[in-house]
């Protein structure tokens, strides 16, 4: 079993008001030896917006922003803009994030030449409810799971509202695979795969024709006992000479409720719908007191990442309210998931 250090937490809520119930979820994009860091902040009520931090040291924050980056402004996200992806294609960087209008969380994308201005380009995954899929995928062989996590999406509390499947974790691999936009995204309890070469092919019936074959798109599904109940993407892609290393968030219920954890697997690099290997216990649990305790016990959750020399920084949200990292070998995990091939 490889070793993992924790580094500790590196950044936590402040007495400003966009910020002061909680610091977590980081997407990070590595300039030279500068790191951006946009992370969600929450305020009370469970509002989020977008927040900015920049290192200089991949463990020292050397500056922040004391007021959101990025924040609410159409009727899709009126609740919040959260849990933020970044990667940079052709000189443009692609934020993915979960719009959430306070019924509904779905995946969204900006896009930014500078990571100051952003221009939304909307909802990417599909807008529909739970009986349309159900009528769309009916005659797949789905997890059962499918049916217990997306029936009702707990919005008994809004009756009033059009209630949709959730799609989240939108993440962007850092370059086009055979020309196209590749991204993973997640309709529990899997994470599915969907490449285009616009996004402007996202349309209804690209999805209509996509969710009746959404078997098809599954890359990876829950398999060990750390992820049994449900997984979902977490950093980008970082490819190295065996494969995308993906880090992703694995989850299984507990008497004290859920459990998350990172993961790591290896996707193929010409075709990413292969996984080739996976590592059979989780990389990062909840263990340490910031970890255990928090707005959500129980939570570390991987969404960004950095590599210096060899060495692997792991950023993570944990117990959703504060911001740590953890350091592996880049080399050593790629040779342990290879001596776990599937």
């Amino acid at each position: 079993m490889i070793k993992i250090s924790k580094r500790g937490v590196i950044l936590e809520k402040s007495q400003l008001t966009f910020e002061q119930n909680g610091v977590l979820n980081p997407a990070v994009y590595q300039c030279e030896e500068k790191l951006h860091m946009l992370y969600r902040a929450v305020e009370d009520g469970n509002f989020s917006s977008i927040g900015y931090a920049c290192l200089k040291d991949p463990l020292v924050v050397d500056y922040r922003l004391e007021h959101p980056l990025m924040v609410p402004e159409t009727n899709y996200e009126s609740h919040g803009v959260e849990d933020p992806r970044l990667a940079k294609i052709d000189e443009l960087y692609y934020l993915c994030y979960t719009a959430y209008d306070g019924t509904n969380a779905l995946a969204a994308i900006a896009t930014s030449a500078d990571l100051v201005h952003f221009e939304r380009k909307g909802i990417v995954v599909p807008q529909i409810d739970y009986e349309t899929f159900k009528s769309w995928t009916k005659d797949l062989k789905l997890n059962e799971k499918y049916c217990r996590y997306n029936e009702k999406n707990n919005h008994q509390s809004h009756p009033e509202q059009l209630n949709l499947i959730w799609d989240k974790n939108l993440v962007l691999f850092p370059e086009k695979i055979e020309g196209k936009f590749t991204f993973l995204h997640r309709i529990k309890p899997d994470i599915q795969l969907f490449s285009v070469v616009s996004l402007d092919e996202l349309t209804p019936q690209y999805w209509e024709d996509y969710l009746r074959k959404l078997d098809k798109h599954i890359v990876l599904a829950p398999k060990y006992d750390h992820e049994l109940s449900y997984i979902g993407g977490g950093c980008p892609p970082i490819k190295t000479l065996h494969g995308w290393l993906i880090i992703y968030h694995g989850v299984h219920d507990t008497t004290e409720g859920y459990v998350y954890n990172a993961c790591a697997a290896l996707l193929d690099l010409n075709d990413p719908t292969i996984e080739i290997a996976r590592l059979p216990y989780p990389l990062i649990s909840p263990e340490l007191s910031w970890e255990l305790r928090g707005e959500v016990n129980n939570v570390c959750f991987p969404t960004g990442t950095a590599v210096f020399d060899d060495t692997l920084y792991i950023y993570y949200g944990a117990a959703d309210e504060r911001i740590a990292c953890a350091t592996i070998s880049l080399d050593e995990l790629t040779k342990e998931l290879l001596l776990n091939s599937i």
